[in-house]
């Protein structure tokens, strides 16, 4: 099948809007959310149609904790994951729509090469019996110090891991994404030459219940491996990972550690096999590459926040690419 080479997905890491040291003030949001559209921006600029999914990690968390505290101090009920998870794609979708919207009127490109922004509140269908219902995966929230971390998992019963970037975190169940609900309206949206923000922080999850009904569940699907299924669904060319690291490294955090620029497919998934990437961390990433390649992507690229347009231009970052494409 076909791919538009000039249209890319965009994942944002956590990073996009909240940075390690951060307190998570509203002004440190909107200017995180405004860097972040400068890349967006960009890539327009550079004649690419762009579609943006985002992480929510850090924000769910903080949300989860807020309505714990309301329970613990007020009484309040706190609600579900799955509706964090939603309040989190309202929260940060409005901040990085209305900055994208902002820097392209700054830019004079509004109505000229894209006709506006819109987020979408977007469901994410997965399997109720998706085997990381038994083991949770994936972090959320902030970084704890072992002793608090305990303390919390007493007072909440929430499970805890050691993040391999340090500390502690909560994590909860990360269920493999099947597919987006909301996709024909987004492709109605691209096609009409809106950006288009979905699927943020991995989409909310649910399932099909037995009367064929959508229902949510408690769960946190990881942004990439769902930004994956809208690039093959959209056929993207080029799906784009950014996150805090400059590229992929094979024994990451080890002396010998090194570098990668560019890797085939077959490299990828033996790499990948061979434990090199955790879980968690780079693990999905590399994972969500190799499943965009042999769904017939074009590129997949992972690189730093800050080096989108060098790496689109090949200058940074870790490429991921068929096997027939010649290390050029």
């Amino acid at each position: 099948m076909l791919r538009d080479e000039r249209l890319i997905v965009v994942a944002l890491g956590g990073n996009a809007f909240q940075s390690r040291g951060d307190r998570g003030s509203p002004r440190e949001y909107w200017a995180n959310a405004y860097k972040s559209a400068e890349i967006i921006v960009d890539l327009v600029e550079l004649g690419y149609k762009v579609v943006v999914t985002h992480g929510n990690g850090p924000q769910v968390g903080v949300i989860d904790e807020w309505m714990f505290l309301g329970l613990k101090m007020k009484g309040l009920p706190p609600m579900t994951l799955d509706i964090a998870g939603a309040m989190s794609q309202g929260w940060l979708g409005y901040i990085l729509q209305q900055a994208v919207y902002n820097k392209l009127v700054e830019r004079g490109l509004l109505n000229k090469r894209v006709r506006g922004v819109v987020s979408l509140i977007t469901q994410t269908l997965v399997d109720k019996n998706d085997p990381d219902f038994k083991d949770p995966s994936k972090y959320i929230g902030p970084w704890y110090e072992k002793e608090e971390a305990e303390k919390m998992s007493r007072e909440y019963g929430w499970i805890f891991k050691q993040d391999p970037r340090g500390g502690f975190r909560r994590v909860v169940p990360s269920p493999d994404p099947v597919r987006q609900i909301e996709l024909e309206a987004a492709k109605t949206l691209i096609n009409n030459d809106f950006i288009v923000i979905l699927s943020g922080g991995g989409g909310v999850p649910v399932y099909i219940n037995e009367r064929g009904f959508l229902e949510g569940v408690e769960a946190v699907v990881d942004k990439d491996l769902a930004a994956e299924r809208i690039a093959t669904s959209i056929r993207a060319g080029i799906l784009m990972i950014l996150t805090d690291v400059d590229k992929v490294y094979l024994n990451y955090g080890r002396p010998d550690a090194k570098p990668i620029d560019i890797m085939t497919l077959s490299e990828a998934k033996r790499y990948y096999a061979e434990g090199h990437f955790k879980p968690g961390s780079m693990g999905p990433k590399i994972l969500a590459a190799i499943r965009f390649i042999e769904n017939g992507g074009l590129e997949a690229i992972i690189a730093h926040l800050n080096k989108a347009r060098e790496a689109v231009e090949k200058r940074s970052g870790t490429r991921v690419v068929p096997d027939h494409i010649l290390k050029t």
